[in-house]
């Protein structure tokens, strides 16, 4: 039986990163660690194989654990990787293009202390680096990396929150092995998507608990514009629907997926058609991209069984 923790939690935020244009966004999201309102933490900031940039972050950034995987490894095992160096009781992950709400970690570890999780996670909200676009749904934030419109207002008990706000206690986290890297990265041509998902699946066959969401604790996600593009987007809910029949697969289990589809059909879609009738454009557009991703994410679906 697991002990619960109480008291004396130590965090380790694990950080990783590829590319050197990355590095003044790695910088925000480092600072915003070190600026918690929690102190016991250790930032673990594992670099993906790129030696170059390695040496930059080690010349410019100080009070950090910093490693280097001497070939790439993707960014599941690079996170295996950081928990294996992590000393905390608890490791957390943010992406490197993320910034940290300084109450972050006392937020997740007070779901540790309070309510014994095993796992615990918050809400990303989109820091837009352009300005916010009015034909994005917020029923489909998690395409941007973002919680999106249906998940808890309140501490809640969920399957899994998004893997640049999630943590997990390091003994359960090992003890699952991890990550499973057939979740994510780059195969191929293939971009897949549900590390976190399958990982926090496995979790809950194993313990019998998912993951405690907090929604004040806040990651906000860096939204570049390049990621708004029609064309990136197109093939994100792809590859999305893709994944979920690789996760099927793996783990026989989509309910939650299935949940939501119910959600946007049944509650989401209407209440935006009873906004065009009264007039609303911006429900127009809207509704017509939730129609259009929703369409994607259920041909690659569809690819996902034949070719899985």
């Amino acid at each position: 039986m697991l002990k619960i923790i109480t008291t004396s939690v130590k965090v380790s935020v694990i950080v990783a990163t590829y590319s050197p244009t990355m590095l003044p966004h790695l910088k925000d999201c480092i600072r915003s660690l070190q600026n918690q309102s929690y102190e016991d933490i250790e930032i673990v900031c594992i670099v993906d194989g790129n030696q170059d940039y390695f040496q930059v972050i080690e010349s410019e950034v100080d009070n950090i654990k910093l490693y280097l995987n001497e070939r790439n490894l993707g960014l599941l095992l690079t996170r295996n990787r950081g928990v294996e160096i992590a000393s905390g009781d608890v490791v957390a992950f943010i992406d490197d293009d993320a910034v940290a709400d300084e109450r972050w970690i006392e937020e997740l570890v007070r779901m540790y202390e309070e309510f014994g999780a095993i796992a615990a996670g918050g809400k990303l909200k989109p820091l837009w680096i352009d300005k916010e676009p009015n034909w994005f749904p917020e029923e489909f934030y998690w395409m941007i990396g973002a919680t999106h419109l249906g998940f808890p207002e309140r501490v809640s008990e969920v399957r899994n929150t998004f893997g640049s706000n999630i943590s997990f206690r390091r003994d359960v986290f090992m003890e699952l092995g991890g990550f499973n890297p057939e979740m994510g990265g780059i195969k191929g041509t293939r971009i897949l998507q549900g590390g976190e998902t399958e990982l926090c699946d496995r979790m809950r066959k194993r313990f019998g608990k998912s993951v405690m969401y907090n929604p004040e604790a806040i990651v906000y996600h860096k939204v570049f514009p390049r990621r708004l593009k029609i064309g990136f987007l197109s093939r994100r809910a792809f590859w999305q629907g893709y994944s979920k029949a690789v996760m099927e697969r793996v783990s026989g289990e989509i309910e939650e997926e299935r949940g939501f589809l119910k959600y946007l059909i049944g509650e989401r879609i209407p209440a935006r058609l009873k906004g065009i009738l009264k007039g609303s454009g911006v429900d127009a557009l809207k509704v017509t991209a939730m129609f259009y991703f929703t369409i994607l994410v259920g041909i690659g679906y569809a690819y996902g069984k034949i070719k899985t």
